[in-house]
C-alpha cells in the first residue's frame, strides 16, 4: 500500500511543478520559460560548418537535437529568427517577476 501512495505523491509533486511552470506567448507560440533560457547555451555552440550556416535558412539553434520540444516548432515558422530573438529579450524583461504581459503563469 505504501508503494501505491509514494507513487501518487510523485505524480501529484510532477503535475504540480508542471502547473507552476512560467510560459511565454509570442506570435502564437506558447513556450516555457526555462526553455527559453537554455537558448543561450545552445547558441554559444557550433554545430555546424560555416558554410553549411551560411546556406540554411533556420536559425543555428534548430538544428541542435537539445533544442527544448516546445521550440521546434518556431523553426518550422518563416520568422524563426526574430521570434527566438524577442523571446530571448523577454526573459531579460522581467518574466519572472511577471512584468511583461507575455508571460504567464505565475
Amino acid at each position: 500500500m505504501s508503494g501505491h501512495l509514494w507513487g501518487t505523491t510523485i505524480v501529484l509533486l510532477l503535475l504540480l511543478q508542471s502547473t507552476q511552470s512560467v510560459y511565454i506567448k509570442y506570435q502564437g507560440f506558447q513556450v516555457q520559460l526555462e526553455s527559453v533560457k537554455k537558448l543561450s547555451d545552445l547558441e554559444g555552440r557550433q554545430v555546424l560548418s560555416t558554410d553549411l550556416q551560411a546556406q540554411s535558412l533556420l536559425p543555428s539553434v534548430c538544428h541542435y537535437p537539445e533544442l527544448p520540444l516546445d521550440l521546434k516548432p518556431i523553426c518550422a515558422s518563416q520568422e524563426a529568427d526574430g521570434v527566438f530573438k524577442a523571446l530571448k529579450t523577454i526573459t531579460f524583461d522581467n518574466c519572472e517577476l511577471c512584468v511583461n504581459v507575455a508571460c504567464t503563469g505565475c
